[in-house]
């Protein structure tokens, strides 16, 4: 395990988030990062919107989705 991940586990345990929103929160950063090819701490602003807009064109989320994907990866910084 990475220590981003470790350090991101131990962030969401600290705010007492359940073990299955853990493991969801760690889905959608690790699928941001492949996406991108890249580690998530290499990526910003101008990735998340890329990606945002790239889940609205392929998987056809709504964006109220998209908005709760961006929080859920900015509440562990």
């Amino acid at each position: 395990m990475t220590q981003l991940r470790q350090k991101m586990l131990e962030e969401l345990q600290r705010r007492n988030y359940s073990h299955r929103t853990a493991k969801t929160y760690v889905r959608i950063v690790r699928d941001f990062a492949a996406y991108f090819h890249q580690s998530p701490d290499k990526l910003g602003p101008e990735q998340i919107r890329q990606y945002q807009a790239h889940l609205f064109q392929t998987k056809k989320l709504a964006p109220a989705m998209l908005a709760l994907n961006h929080t859920k990866r900015r509440s562990v910084d």
